[in-house]
């Protein structure tokens, strides 16, 4: 079992427990899934770039990325229906737990002039959305085998009902967020 899976059965359902005082265990928010996506504008005029990307993020989460079709065809953007242009990686389980524990132990700190993540990317519904701007924050990627920088978006899906749950559940599991300004 992953280091922070353990945390939470031990630990963090307590915690949760007695803060907001559920009956009961099955109450408690847990950590649904983490998915990581990758925007690739530039893949349509590429496509070379897009095999890049997707090696890069299998790389950084150890899943084989599946690649995203544009929905729509967008004239002013050159985009047309069902072109490739991004890639993306849904985590579940173990591996969601070990993504989770490299990403706030490994990565985040590398990140330069790092103050902590935003407190208010919340959505309403106690999922939590933060940007990455460069993929070699993480240690698997090496700086001389990737060909440009690129950004990713990484979601984390919670069964928590409000964003304050939520909140403390990410908080529990030591995401570094940034303190208010007073």
């Amino acid at each position: 079992m992953s280091r922070l899976k353990d945390l939470y059965m031990n630990e963090i359902r307590e915690q949760m427990m007695k803060k907001f005082g559920y009956k009961n265990i099955m109450q408690v928010p847990k950590l649904d899934k983490i998915v990581v996506n990758m925007g690739i504008g530039e893949a349509r005029e590429n496509e070379k770039i897009l095999d890049a990307a997707t090696r890069d993020m299998a790389i950084i989460t150890g899943q084989k990325p599946v690649i995203t079709k544009a929905k729509k065809s967008i004239a002013n953007f050159k985009i047309r229906e069902g072109m490739p242009i991004g890639c993306k990686v849904t985590l579940r389980g173990d591996r969601m737990y070990e993504f989770l524990d490299r990403l706030v132990n490994l990565a985040l700190p590398r990140v330069r002039d790092f103050r902590g993540v935003n407190p208010n990317s919340f959505d309403g519904r106690g999922n939590y959305a933060l940007g990455i701007k460069e993929q070699l924050i993480f240690p698997e990627i090496e700086y001389d085998k990737i060909d440009k920088v690129r950004g990713m978006d990484i979601i984390f899906t919670t069964t928590a009902k409000t964003d304050e749950e939520a909140r403390e559940l990410l908080r529990l599991f030591n995401m570094p967020f940034a303190r208010e300004q007073q």
